[in-house]
């Protein structure tokens, strides 16, 4: 029992190494033009929000978009405004990671760990951020084949199962712990990720990690929040645009968890394919509802939250 728990935070520990990897090299390639992109593509919440879903899926981190959407506020590049669409567009970009977590790509696991050290050798910045990149797809994927193969073992223990089985019949319990999980690791992406890997072992059944999605959504907005300390009026405002969009779209679809359990019961058979279809739907309904209302949400935010 002891083994396979040190076992298991050690591939949570690679799992959030990889991701980190792969997000710096992928931010270091891009982030002048994410800066400009950011800058020039948010006059509308239809242009936001597909700069927000383009940014967030090539970098692999909805919580990067949003520290530097904070950023661009505080500044004053834009207005507090045009952050809604980034910031919609950011939870559909994010489905994108989820989704390529579902693939079949062990056979490149150690091809790209072997280049990716091989190009970390070299000085050039582009060569190097290519070999993070690299280095941490392989271990992510490794480490997602290792919780896979290690979650049944470690959830047999009567302690974990009982927990596992009272986190499977409370779905709010459930929720809580996607949210604290989230607020402790800063990604959503992760604990999703590790949920899937105990979703595919059959430990964890589809509604607990629904929820533990839904949990992990609300969890992300304390990243925002933290940027937005010291930041000003306009970053104080985005972030708690941002919490009031997750917080209210998880109220909504708390009561639908089995509903949104069948539809993607329908759409696949894998349990971690479906987490990714579910965690896409949510993502986007949620979005989209808003989309046509982004600036009168926007409005509702500097009602509630400027000071008279």
């Amino acid at each position: 029992m002891i083994l396979n728990l040190i076992l298991f935070i050690l591939l949570i520990f690679c799992f959030l190494l990889g991701m980190l990897w792969l997000r710096s090299g992928l931010f270091k390639i891009a982030n002048m033009k994410v800066k400009k992109g950011l800058h020039f593509l948010t006059d509308s919440p239809v242009k936001g929000a597909a700069t927000g879903t383009i940014v967030t899926a090539f970098i692999h981190s909805s919580s990067a978009v949003m520290v530097l959407t904070v950023g661009l506020a505080s500044s004053g590049i834009i207005p507090f405004r045009q952050t809604i669409g980034i910031m919609l567009g950011s939870n559909i970009g994010t489905t994108f990671t989820l989704e390529m977590f579902t693939l079949d790509m062990n056979y490149l696991i150690v091809p790209s760990i072997i280049i990716g050290c091989v190009l970390l050798v070299f000085k050039k910045e582009t060569i190097r951020s290519t070999g993070l990149i690299l280095t941490g797809f392989g271990l992510i994927f490794a480490s997602i084949q290792g919780i896979q193969w290690i979650a049944t073992p470690l959830t047999t223990h009567p302690l974990l199962h009982t927990y596992i089985e009272r986190m499977n019949n409370h779905l709010l319990i459930a929720l809580l712990i996607g949210c604290i999980l989230t607020a402790l690791i800063q990604s959503s992406t992760v604990v999703t990720g590790v949920t899937m890997g105990f979703l595919a072992a059959q430990s964890v059944d589809l509604h607990a990690g629904i929820a533990i999605m839904l949990g992990a959504n609300v969890g992300t907005c304390i990243t925002a929040f933290f940027a937005s300390i010291g930041g000003g009026t306009q970053a104080r405002l985005t972030a708690f645009a941002h919490i009031w969009l997750n917080v209210i779209g998880v109220l909504v679809f708390i009561p639908l968890i089995p509903l949104l359990g069948a539809i993607v019961e329908k759409l696949a058979s894998s349990p971690d394919l479906q987490l990714a279809h579910a965690s896409v739907i949510f993502n986007i309904l949620c979005s989209l509802l808003v989309l046509p209302f982004a600036y009168k949400f926007a409005g509702f935010i500097e009602r509630v939250h400027l000071k008279r």
